[in-house]
């Protein structure tokens, strides 16, 4: 048992009720600025994809962003990246190479905490070439981030949702970020004093950060999963537990609802049902699957 895991075995209940909040594109506006400004230029530097740099924009903001990959953690996320880009009918015909990172793909694919302390561990005991390069490309994406992403605020109504939720709930942060970011920006927000615990990219994965520290501790109907993804639904889905959904594009409508009525239904045990039920259709049906393009 490492370190961050034993932080969320560890957790005990103050409260009767349990909420995780996401933090990029559901807390904070920082989603796009993140994608666009930090890893966009990255993502083509790192892999090659200067030739098909426009295409790699397309791909880059659609998984981020506009689908239902969006919020997904870095390093799947910049697989299904270059799974569209090699698709993509002007890239087969321009003749372009895209990685295929096969290396990346196994470890993805068993391991579930993906972070770059793990890859950095992986990369020195094997010497992999290509490891070494994404890693460099997550090193390189986060000083990016450190030096771009100040000072941006919560989303309006997640500052007095914090407020009126935490006397009556044990709150938690669920984010696939790396958790020195997510320090820093709830910090600099003076957000951070209303969360028992930050669980970032190198605790797992969000399902289980929940699974670890709040299933079995609380009743099923009193944890919550807020979030701006399919992998919070997954989350929550996956644990048998409550979801409200932040909708893209209509962020601040979101949170008014979450703090005039959502919270209020959750507290008062009659969350569930219909009115979830509704939520989650809405949310569905924001995000597409497939590119316009794909």
């Amino acid at each position: 048992m490492n370190n961050y895991t034993k932080e969320l075995r560890d957790f005990k209940p103050a409260h009767d009720f349990f909420i995780g909040i996401d933090s990029d594109g559901c807390a904070f506006d920082t989603m796009e600025l993140k994608q666009k400004q930090c890893f966009l230029p990255n993502n083509i530097k790192y892999f090659g994809l200067e030739p098909i740099a426009e295409y790699t924009r397309d791909a880059t903001e659609f998984v981020n962003l506009y689908s239902k990959e969006r919020g997904s953690n870095r390093y799947p996320a910049i697989l299904s990246v270059l799974s569209w880009l090699s698709k993509r009918r002007e890239v087969i015909e321009q003749g372009a190479k895209v990685p295929d990172l096969k290396h990346l793909r196994q470890w993805v694919k068993e391991e579930t905490r993906l972070s770059k302390s793990v890859l950095r561990s992986l990369v020195e005991k094997t010497g992999d070439a290509e490891l070494r390069n994404v890693l460099a490309w997550s090193e390189a994406v986060d000083v990016t981030i450190e030096a771009t992403v100040k000072g941006v605020p919560p989303f309006p109504f997640v500052r007095e949702s914090l407020e009126k939720a935490f006397h009556q709930a044990d709150i938690m942060v669920v984010s696939q970020t790396p958790l020195d970011a997510l320090e820093r920006e709830w910090a600099e927000n003076d957000l951070i004093k209303y969360v028992r615990v930050i669980a970032g990219q190198e605790h797992g994965t969000k399902t289980e950060h929940i699974a670890l520290a709040a299933k079995g501790k609380y009743s099923p109907e009193k944890i919550l999963m807020v979030g701006d993804a399919q992998g919070d639904y997954k989350a929550a889905t996956g644990n048998g537990v409550c979801f409200f959904p932040i909708v893209p594009g209509q962020e601040e409508k979101s949170w008014q609802r979450f703090l005039s009525e959502a919270l209020d239904k959750f507290l008062a045990g009659t969350y569930r049902g219909q009115y979830e039920a509704a939520l989650i259709k809405e949310f569905d049906a924001a995000l597409p699957d497939t590119p316009k393009w794909g």
